[in-house]
C-alpha cells in the first residue's frame, strides 16, 4: 500500500509540474521559490525532531506524547507569527512585494502541519502504513486538484499556495481520524527532557541541511532574478524532488522498522542492505535517462518556454546519481539513536554546499547546479566512512551493494548519449526507447556482479509475490 501511495504522490507531483507549468508563468514559480526558503527555514523548528523521538523511543506513554503535542502546537504558533513579522523584510530583500505577502500567508500551513505531527508519529510507530498511505494519496490528489482549478480561474502563484494548503488540511484531518489519539490538557512530564535532547540532534541536522537545500534559491533569486530562479526551480522540481518523493516515504517505513532491530545487528544489517540497493535499481536508471535526454524531455514535458532549463537539469542530474545512495543514510543515524553525529554531518554537508554555491554563483543557475553536483560526489565517500565507523552497516557493505548500480548508471548516461543519433525523430518514441535502454543497461551491468544479481532476483521475487497467478 505504501508503494501504491508513493506512486500516486509521485504521479501528482509530476502532473503538477507539467500541468501547472503550462498554466502559469516562470514569474509565478519564481515568487513561490523566493518564499519557499523562508518557509523551509522556519519549518525546521516546527517539529524539533519530536516526531522521530516518538517513533524511535522503545516505550512511550500517553502523557509523553501529550507533552510533545503541546510543544509542537506552541512552537508552530510562534513560528506562524514570526512569518508575519518577517514578511516585509523578505519583500525588501527580493524587491518583490508579492513574495512578502506569500510568506505571511504560509503561516497557516505551519499551524496545520503542527497540529498533526504527533498523530502522524503514532501511526508510524504502530506501523499502520496503510492508513498513512491512503490519507497521503488523497491529500496529494486534493492538493493537485485545488491548484489546477485555482490556476484555471486565476493564473497566479496563489494557485500553488492553495494546493499546498489543501494538502496540509487533508493530511491533518486524516491523521486525527486515523490515529484515534486525542490530546489532553498541556502538562510537562518527567522524561520530556530526554525526548527534546534527541529531537535537538535531528533539528540540528535539519537546520544545517536547510542551507544545502535552499541557499541556492536565495542566491539565484537575489543576484540573477526570478526568471533565472524559475528555470532553476522547475529543473530541480522535475528531477531531485521526485527522488526525494521516493526516499522520504521509505524513511517512514524504514526508521520505525530498523529502530526495532537495533538489538539484533545481523537482522538490522540484512534489512538495510536488502532495501537500499533496490532503491538504487529503481531510481538510478531513471536519473541516467533524464540526464541523457534533457534537451528532449524538458520541452516535451514542460513546453518550449522551459527549454533553457535543460542544461541546469542535466547538471542537477549528476547530483541525482548520488542522492539515492546518500539520502537513506539518515535512516541509520536516526534508528541507531545517533542524532548528535547526524547533526555534525549535516553541518559539514551544509558548509561544503555553501562553498560550492559560492564557486558556481558567478556562472548563474547552471554554474551553481554543476558546483553542487561536484560537491555531492566529493562528500559521498566521506559520508559512508563517517557513518560506518560504528553500527551494523559498514562502508564496505555499501560499496559492495551499491557499486553495480552506481557505476552502471554512469555508464548508461554515456550509452544513451551515443545512441541518441540513431533514435527515431519522434520525441515520444525516442524518450520511450531511451527509458527502456537505461533500465536494461543498468540491469545488465548489475548482473555481472553477485550483489547485483541478488538484488535483481530479490526485486523480481517481490514483484511476483504481489502479482496473482492465473490458472
Amino acid at each position: 500500500m505504501t508503494g501504491v501511495a508513493q506512486a500516486v504522490k509521485l504521479a501528482c507531483q509530476i502532473a503538477s509540474v507539467i500541468v501547472l507549468s503550462r498554466l502559469l508563468l516562470p514569474h509565478d514559480f519564481g515568487i513561490v521559490a523566493m518564499a519557499a526558503p523562508v518557509l523551509a527555514f522556519v519549518a525546521l523548528f516546527q517539529d524539533l525532531g519530536l516526531t522521530q523521538a516518538t517513533i524511535q523511543k522503545k516505550g512511550i506513554t500517553h502523557e509523553e506524547v501529550n507533552c510533545l503535542f503541546w510543544v509542537n502546537i506552541g512552537v508552530s504558533a510562534l513560528l506562524a507569527g514570526l512569518l508575519v513579522l518577517v514578511a516585509p523584510a523578505v519583500a525588501g530583500f527580493y524587491a518583490e512585494p508579492q513574495a512578502g505577502v506569500l510568506v505571511a500567508a504560509m503561516g497557516l500551513q505551519i499551524l496545520v502541519y503542527g497540529a498533526g505531527a504527533q498523530h502522524y508519529a503514532l501511526l508510524s510507530r504502530r506501523m499502520e502504513f496503510g492508513k498513512v498511505a491512503i490519507l497521503e494519496s488523497f491529500a496529494a490528489c486534493a492538493g493537485l486538484a485545488v491548484s489546477i482549478v485555482w490556476a484555471l480561474a486565476d493564473r497566479t502563484y496563489w494557485a500553488l499556495y492553495a494546493g499546498g494548503l489543501a494538502t496540509a488540511l487533508c493530511t491533518c484531518i486524516g491523521l486525527w481520524a486515523g490515529s484515534r489519539w486525542r490530546p489532553g490538557l498541556p502538562r510537562w512530564v518527567e522524561g520530556g527532557g530526554s525526548l527534546l535532547n534527541f529531537g535537538a540532534g535531528i533539528t540540528g541536522f535539519n537546520f544545517a541541511n536547510f542551507f544545502a537545500r535552499n541557499l541556492d534559491n536565495v542566491l539565484i533569486g537575489r543576484y540573477w532574478g526570478n526568471q533565472e530562479l524559475g528555470l532553476y526551480d522547475r529543473a530541480y522540481k522535475l528531477l531531485l524532488f521526485p527522488l526525494q518523493q521516493i526516499t522520504n516515504p521509505l524513511s517512514k517505513v524504514m526508521v520505525p522498522a530498523l529502530s526495532r532491530l537495533t538489538d539484533e545487528p545481523e537482522r538490522y544489517r540484512h534489512a538495510y542492505l536488502r532495501v537500499a540497493p533496490i532503491l538504487l535499481l529503481v531510481a538510478l536508471p531513471g536519473v541516467a535517462f533524464a540526464i541523457a535526454t534533457a534537451d528532449l524531455l524538458i520541452p516535451f514535458a514542460l513546453g518550449e518556454q522551459w527549454r533553457a532549463s535543460a542544461g541546469i537539469f542535466q547538471a542537477l542530474g549528476f547530483a541525482g546519481l548520488m542522492q539515492p545512495l546518500n539520502n537513506p543514510s539518515g535512516w541509520l543515524f536516526i534508528s541507531q539513536g545517533r542524532s548528535g553525529e547526524f547533526m555534525r554531518w549535516g553541518i559539514f554537508s551544509a558548509l561544503t554546499s555553501v562553498a560550492a554555491f559560492a564557486v558556481g554563483l558567478p556562472y548563474g543557475a547552471f554554474g551553481m547546479a554543476a558546483a553542487y553536483a561536484v560537491s555531492e560526489y566529493l562528500r559521498t565517500p566521506l559520508l559512508w566512512l563517517y557513518l560506518g565507523r560504528s553500527g551494523p552497516v559498514r562502508a564496505a557493505d555499501m560499496v559492495r551493494v551499491a557499486f553495480p548500480f552506481v557505476v552502471g548508471a554512469h555508464l548508461a548516461v554515456g550509452l544513451l548519449w551515443l545512441a541518441r543519433p540513431y533514435l527515431p525523430d519522434s520525441p515520444l518514441v525516442a524518450l520511450l526507447a531511451c527509458g527502456v535502454l537505461a533500465y536494461a543497461s543498468v540491469s545488465a551491468f548489475a548482473l555481472l556482479f553477485a550483489p547485483g544479481r541478488a538484488v535483481i532476483l530479490d526485486g523480481a521475487q517481490m514483484v511476483r509475490s504481489r502479482i496473482p497467478a492465473f490458472s
